[in-house]
Parts: structure tokens; C-alpha cells; sequence
């Protein structure tokens, strides 16, 4: 029997060979990227700003923060993205999201990993929602599959019935930071009988991709509101500026 499955096994890696998520060359192993891929990708790590995360050139001191977080403080306690959003970031959760390609979800978890030295044990997945109607017509919440992911690596317990989208946005992507913000203020709600399970945890807070902060800070006010002592932000890709790297 152990025969058979594993010749079962050698013939369907024959057929359909491990690809690179990016640009589909074929590689050793599930989950990986090929070399030039693996080299454009710009991987985001210290220093960052203390406040929401976002990279500096250089070292600026333990509690620097950056000129937006100094203007104004993000709801959340920073942002840990695995790279800056470009061409090539981008591919994987628009795959995933649209394309149906769910094992991206367990690549994206393997990179968030490397972000749990800042959590307690006792922390908290909680994902990003999404309204029931884009979750009907879709079929799955990316941002749960990515949580799940990173739960069975890390053994961190996940919950997605905390937050809830009680209100049904339409797309943000070419809306300013202010209209965002606007639209996503009372998108979501954390029922009475949840609060329990949050108070003085600190959350992950999953999702695909931070663009403007709109919906990250949302969710985090109403988490902070409910008791959640801190809230970090964990994502596959992060929108950049020049201004914003400086």
C-alpha cells in the first residue's frame, strides 16, 4: 500500500510539478519561489516606525516614529508586513482572492511567522471580515484561510467570530484615504457575548494586504474598545511610497 501512494505520489509531481507562485517556473518545492523572484521581492523588516511599522532607511532610535504616526496615531500598534506591495507582491493575494489559488494561504502564514517573536502565547488570530454577501458570491474570506494558515503553524488560536462586516462597502481601491475611512467607521461590530474572549489579549489582526490603514484602524478601535490591550496588524504586502521608506 505504502508502495502504491507513494508511486501515486512521484507520478502526480511528474504531471504537475511544483511552480513558483509568481511567475509559475517550476522549483524543488511546494511553497517556494524561484531565485529571481525570491531577489525582487522587497522583504520589509527593521528598523520600522514604533507606531504602525512602516520601514526606515535607517535606524532612527528605539521609539522614532514616522511624519504621518507623529501627525496623527494609528487606532492599531503596528503593522508587520512580509513586503512592500509592487507588481510582483501583488500577484499572490490577487491569486488567491480571485483566482481560487487557496494554497497561497499556507505560503502566506509560513512568512508571517518570522513576526510572532512580539506575541504572547496566549494571542489571539483574528481576521479581517468580510461582508456575507462578497463572502456568498466568492465563496471564502482570504484573510480567514491566511489566519488559519498561520494558526496551525504557530499553534495560536484563531477566532472569526469576533468581528463581524455588518455593513456591506464597495470596493475602496481607487477611493481617497478620507472617503475610506469614512465608509469603513461603522462597518464592523463586535457582538457583547464576544467581548469576554478579547479583554486584555493582544490580537493579530489578519489581512492580505494594507493599503491605507482605513480598515485595519476600524477594526481596531472597535477591538481596543471592546478590551483588546494591543492590536498588531499582520499582512502579506504593504503599500509603500518613496515618502513612506525615507
Amino acid at each position: 500500500m505504502r508502495f502504491l501512494s507513494t508511486l501515486l505520489k512521484t507520478a502526480v509531481e511528474f504531471a504537475l510539478p511544483p511552480r513558483c507562485p509568481i511567475c509559475g517556473v517550476t522549483v524543488e518545492a511546494d511553497n517556494r519561489f524561484c531565485l529571481s523572484c525570491w531577489q525582487d521581492l522587497d522583504f520589509l523588516d527593521e528598523p520600522w516606525c514604533s507606531s504602525c511599522g512602516k520601514p526606515f532607511a535607517f535606524a532612527q532610535g528605539k521609539d522614532a516614529q514616522c511624519a504621518s504616526c507623529l501627525k496623527e496615531r494609528p487606532e492599531h500598534d503596528g503593522v508587520r508586513s512580509v513586503a512592500a506591495y509592487d507588481d510582483k507582491s501583488s500577484l499572490l493575494p490577487m491569486r488567491l482572492k480571485y483566482g481560487a489559488r487557496l494554497g497561497l494561504a499556507e505560503l502566506i502564514g509560513q512568512h508571517m511567522v518570522r513576526f510572532l517573536h512580539e506575541v504572547p502565547a496566549d494571542a489571539l488570530i483574528v481576521p479581517v471580515p468580510l461582508h456575507r454577501w462578497r463572502l456568498w458570491s466568492r465563496g471564502y474570506n482570504q484573510s480567514v484561510l491566511i489566519g488559519r494558515a498561520l494558526s496551525k503553524q504557530s499553534g495560536l488560536d484563531m477566532t472569526s467570530d469576533i468581528l463581524t462586516r455588518k455593513n456591506a462597502t464597495p470596493p475602496l481601491r481607487s477611493m481617497s484615504v478620507k472617503k475610506r475611512r469614512t465608509i469603513v467607521n461603522r462597518a464592523f461590530w463586535i457582538s457583547p457575548k464576544m467581548v469576554g474572549s478579547i479583554a486584555g489579549k493582544t490580537i493579530i489582526l489578519v489581512d492580505d494586504v494594507y493599503t491605507t490603514g482605513s480598515t485595519a484602524n476600524a477594526c481596531a478601535k472597535l477591538l481596543k474598545k471592546s478590551g483588546a490591550a494591543k492590536v498588531l496588524v499582520f499582512c502579506w504586502a504593504r503599500v509603500l511610497t518613496d515618502y513612506d521608506k525615507a
